[in-house]
Formats: C-alpha cells, sequence, structure tokens
C-alpha cells in the first residue's frame, strides 16, 4: 500500500477525532448556553471533563499492550457513535459524560496514529509528509466551524448541528478505514543509547508540552464563545473558529517546509507566539480576536508537530510510549485549562485572569524548550565514557 495514500488516511483521522469529536464543542459552545443548557462556568466543567478523558486514553495508549490498530479503530468508532449520541444529549451531565469518552477516545487516536504514521514516513524517508498529517486537526477545526455558521444561517439548534457533526465523522472513518496504516516491524535499538539523557530530556519536554496544553485550551475552548458576546450573537461570531482551523493547518505546512534541525528554536517561536496571541484576546473587539486567531492557531499544530519531532530526536525508538507520555502531559495541563477559566469566570465574572496566567506559562515553555536546545548541545560535547 502506498505510504502516500497511508498518511493521506491518517491525516483524515485526525482531522475527524481531534477536529469533530474532540473540538466540536467549541463552536456548540454559544447555542449551548444560549438555549440553557448550561452556563459559562459549567461549559468549563464539560471541557474539563473531555480533557480529563483525554489524560486518560493518553495514559491507557501509552501502556497498551495490544496492537495499536485496537485503539486507533476503537477510538475513531467511539468518536463517531459519542457525536451522533450527543444529539440526543440535553443539559449538564449528559454533555459532560459524552465530552469525557470523546476525550478517551480521540486520545486513543492521536497517540497511535503519531506513532504509526511517524514511523511509516521515517521508513519511507517521507518525513515532511509525516509532518503533515498534523495539519489533519486543522483541517478538521474548520470543517466543524464551516458546518456550525451553516447551521446558524439555517436557524438550526445545537442538537441538529451534532447530528451533522456525527454524519460527517461516519462518512470520514469509512473513507480512510481501509487505508490507515499498520504497525511495522520494530527496528533493532542501537547499543549504546544515553537513556538518561534522553529520559532527561522527554521529562522537561513534558514539562514544555503541559504549560502549552494550559495556554492554549483557553482560546480553543472559549473563542466561540468571546466571538459570540462581541459580536452579540451574529453570524460573523461564527467565522472566527474556521479560520482558526484553516490558520492551524497553514501553520503545519509552513514549518514542515523548514530545514532539518533546531526543533527546539522553532518550538520556542511557535509557543512565544501563541503566548503573544492568547494576551491579543485581552484587547477585546473584532481586531484583538483576529490577531488571537493568527497568532494562535497559526502556531498551534505546529507546536504538537515539533513536540513530537523532538521527542523522536530525543528517543526514536520509543515512538509510542513517548508519544503517550507527552499526550499525557499535554492533557494534565488542558485540564488545568478550563478549571482555571471556571475559577476565572466564578470570581471576576471573566476570563480575563485566567488568559494572563496563560500567556505567562507560554512564555515560560519558551523559556525551557529553549534551554532544553542549550542542554543537549553541551551534552553533545561531552566526551564519551
Amino acid at each position: 500500500m502506498s505510504p502516500f495514500v497511508q498518511l493521506l488516511a491518517s491525516a483524515v483521522a485526525l482531522m475527524m477525532a481531534m477536529g469533530i469529536g474532540r473540538f466540536a464543542l467549541t463552536p456548540q459552545l454559544p447555542r449551548l448556553i444560549a438555549e440553557g443548557q448550561f452556563d459559562l462556568t459549567a461549559g468549563g466543567l464539560v471541557a474539563a471533563a473531555n480533557y480529563l478523558g483525554y489524560f486518560l486514553g493518553a495514559v491507557d495508549a501509552m501502556f497498551a499492550r495490544q496492537p495499536a490498530q485496537v485503539r486507533l479503530h476503537g477510538g475513531l468508532w467511539l468518536c463517531v457513535l459519542l457525536t451522533l449520541a450527543s444529539w440526543a444529549a440535553d443539559g449538564f451531565w449528559s454533555h459532560l459524560l459524552l465530552r469525557f469518552g470523546t476525550g478517551v477516545a480521540s486520545a486513543w487516536v492521536l497517540v497511535m496514529i503519531a506513532s504509526l504514521s511517524q514511523q511509516l514516513a521515517s521508513a519511507h524517508g517521507r518525513q515532511r509528509l509525516g509532518a503533515l498529517v498534523f495539519a489533519g486537526p486543522g483541517v478538521g477545526i474548520a470543517v466543524t466551524g464551516v458546518l456550525a455558521l451553516g447551521a446558524h444561517l439555517l436557524g438550526l439548534d445545537s442538537a441538529a448541528l451534532w447530528l451533522v457533526y456525527g454524519v460527517a465523522a461516519l462518512v470520514m472513518l469509512l473513507a480512510v478505514l481501509p487505508w490507515l496504516p499498520r504497525a511495522l516491524e520494530p527496528a533493532a535499538t542501537p547499543a549504546a543509547v544515553n537513556e538518561q539523557g534522553h529520559g532527561t530530556g522527554i521529562g522537561r519536554l513534558g514539562l514544555v508540552y503541559a504549560l502549552y496544553g494550559i495556554g492554549y485550551i483557553l482560546p480553543a475552548t472559549f473563542l466561540s464563545q468571546m466571538a459570540s458576546q462581541q459580536f452579540h450573537g451574529q453570524w460573523q461570531a461564527d467565522l472566527f473558529w474556521p479560520a482558526f482551523g484553516l490558520a492551524s493547518a497553514l501553520g503545519v505546512a509552513i514549518v514542515s517546509l523548514r530545514r532539518p534541525g533546531r526543533t527546539s528554536a522553532w518550538l520556542t517561536t511557535t509557543l512565544w507566539l501563541q503566548g503573544l496571541g492568547v494576551l491579543a484576546c485581552l484587547l477585546g473587539g473584532g481586531i484583538g480576536l483576529a490577531l488571537g486567531v493568527l497568532l494562535c492557531g497559526g502556531p498551534f499544530l505546529a507546536c504538537m508537530q515539533l513536540v513530537m519531532q523532538r521527542s523522536r530526536e530525543l528517543a526514536p525508538h520509543a515512538t509510542q510510549r513517548n508519544a503517550g507520555l507527552l499526550t499525557a502531559c499535554f492533557a494534565l495541563g488542558q485540564l488545568s485549562g478550563p478549571l482555571l477559566a471556571a475559577l476565572s469566570s466564578h470570581f471576576s465574572g471573566g476570563l480575563q485572569p485566567a488568559l494572563v496566567l496563560a500567556a505567562a506559562g507560554m512564555g515560560l515553555a519558551g523559556i525551557l524548550a529553549k534551554g532544553s536546545s542549550r542542554s543537549q548541545a553541551c551534552g553533545s560535547l561531552r566526551p564519551a565514557g
């Protein structure tokens, strides 16, 4: 089977599992709040349930002993079924439980696709094409945003839009199911591997990824709600989420064109740009939100791709384990974000304090990523033995 077809199928799988199964709540949030199903504080808790499921799914995938296809296919089907089931959900608890389930399922898909697709790309010398797999969620986000805009213009409620999302997810899954990548034979591990140095590097990278999770998740979760408040529920508010997705996909394409090496420097740049984007959301108004879309959306998936690339540079023979570990760290950060938003909304009546802390976390993550590059360079100069 052509590696190009398998990598394209991987991108579509992420497009469905992440763009729809994972992030469909964001464009739905203004509708759910307007329908009185819950308020902004409860919306933060529903989002947190999704990220808790994402964390548990990542931990489970990290220690999985069964073939990768078991969780990959199971996660994809669960994303479809739970999204369809959301059509019948009404109120806080039903949405919380369904978002928890889609969190588990989407983590399974991300960890397995990240591992399988990058092994495949490396084995066939198609690393640049493998990097483009991470554009899939951005295209999926754009699709959910366009569908939400169409639903708004047609006057559809949240239940009808869940059904539209579920049918779209089913079509994508049936289209790619026969072409998904399979595990390759494991390569022999070199005898001399500095496991201690690699372990330290992966731990530091996990901290960077956790801080990134806290920072990006606030605009990623509440962007549509902030736009809805700014534009008083008019259709223009629905333009910001698909623009976020398109900017994310474009960011991956730009980063994939870079020359090999300097992964940490690129990672630092994407983190600091996103920090500026979070601060831009504080400006309010259409300009502030547009800057937030550009500066948060553009580096969003590129940062994810760079983290996974960095982990392969540190430990090329532990792709599934490290993808699971990093995704779990990321999920812990994401889980903290909506809880921070709920506290901010409860005590201050808005998201401003939470956004300031998120931007600070992005700044710190960039410093740590930059320091990681320097420490590796120093380590490589040390004499062996």
